[in-house]
């Protein structure tokens, strides 16, 4: 059980690192460069949600308030895979029509973006705080 562990907190560790990580580059870019993360942003969100509730299932069972901050944390990082996803997937629907609907479109998946990386700065606030509360 220790190498499932060992091997599901690595993979969370890593795909956290590069959502949040890329995140918080995308909210301060251009729109362009967040429609061309969505696929590998949401890939790493679906990594890092799968690989935390596997640890959460392996490692947490009791109502200690750790794991409430942990679950704040969780709650956190689905609404701004939420948030991602839609205003990703709707900017994508702009970019094919008129000049003035892709620029809305795009202003939607930079709102996106910043709005995710606040959700995920609470998220990472959670997760390091977690072991101290």
């Amino acid at each position: 059980m220790q190498a499932i562990v060992i091997i599901a907190l690595v993979l969370h560790v890593v795909s956290g690192v590069f959502w949040a990580g890329s995140t918080f580059a995308l909210a301060r870019s251009s729109a362009t460069q967040a429609r061309e993360f969505l696929r590998p942003q949401l890939g790493a969100a679906a990594v890092a949600i799968v690989t935390g509730a596997l640890l959460w299932h392996l490692l947490h069972e009791g109502q200690a308030a750790s794991e409430h901050v942990l679950a704040t944390g969780a709650i956190f990082a689905l609404i701004a895979a939420g948030i991602q996803a839609v205003t990703g997937l709707t900017s994508r629907a702009f970019a094919g029509v008129g000049e003035l609907d892709r620029a809305q479109g795009s202003n939607r998946s930079l709102i996106g973006q910043r709005l995710a990386a606040g959700c995920l700065l609470v998220t990472v606030i959670c997760m390091a705080a977690a072991r101290y509360v």
